[in-house]
């Protein structure tokens, strides 16, 4: 499957940001208000309105954390990161099995992201299921950690037993369409800023650097 987890915000970014969410319990509305024909059979949750200063301040801070993060930036080849709302899932909430539209208003979905913002001991349910070809995976993820897949795939968020469930979750536009191909040039990043870490600058190194750099180009939009 190919997907990423990684720790996004840290604790004094998750606190203060905690903090002002519990402040905006009037702005909250169904989440169906943003979701596809299909998909709003399926779902049952919360979203903080978009148009609040509160909304627009906070997306743009941790969209600049993801922007800023080079093994995200590797890994997804952000061209574009859109659709982002805070939601919450309070118990009996769950949104069932359904997969995003390919193009919103905002841009083409490449990849979904969830960051996770409550303390995973803090709800019971709430995971994330993500379907592959044979496989089904389920994600709960800690505070501040980010799972960046594939929006080609079927998802699902599990019915909330008890506690809340805080998520930002958003789609990002890849410079790069094809999951199989976004996986070549991150193996040859990968590979390449290892071998720099390990042996120092040289002539090799360059070669692969170059090699990822014009492969980037031909395959990139």
């Amino acid at each position: 499957m190919n997907y990423l987890t990684h720790q996004l915000l840290n604790s004094e970014e998750l606190e203060i940001l905690i903090k002002e969410l519990n402040k905006e319990e009037l702005f909250w509305e169904d989440g169906k208000h943003t979701a596809g024909n299909h998909a709003a059979k399926e779902k049952n949750n919360l979203q903080l309105r978009r148009d609040l200063d509160f909304s627009k301040k906070f997306s743009g801070l941790i969209i600049k954390k993801i922007l800023s993060n080079d093994l995200i930036k590797s890994f997804a080849l952000p061209k574009k990161i859109h659709g982002t709302i805070f939601s919450k899932s309070k118990s009996g909430m769950k949104y069932g099995r359904h997969i995003d539209n390919p193009y919103m208003s905002s841009g083409r979905a490449d990849l979904s992201f969830t960051t996770f913002l409550s303390c995973k001991d803090n709800y019971e349910g709430g995971a994330l299921s993500i379907e592959s070809f044979d496989s089904e995976k389920k994600f709960k993820l800690n505070a501040g950690e980010i799972i960046i897949y594939p929006s080609t795939f079927i998802h699902s968020v599990e019915e909330v037993m008890s506690g809340e469930r805080l998520v930002f979750i958003g789609w990002i536009e890849s410079y790069v369409r094809s999951i199989e191909e976004r996986e070549y040039l991150f193996d040859l990043d990968t590979a390449a800023r290892s071998l720099l870490t390990k042996y120092g600058r040289s002539e090799e190194v360059d070669l692969v650097f170059k090699s990822y750099s014009n492969l980037l180009r031909r395959l990139g939009d």
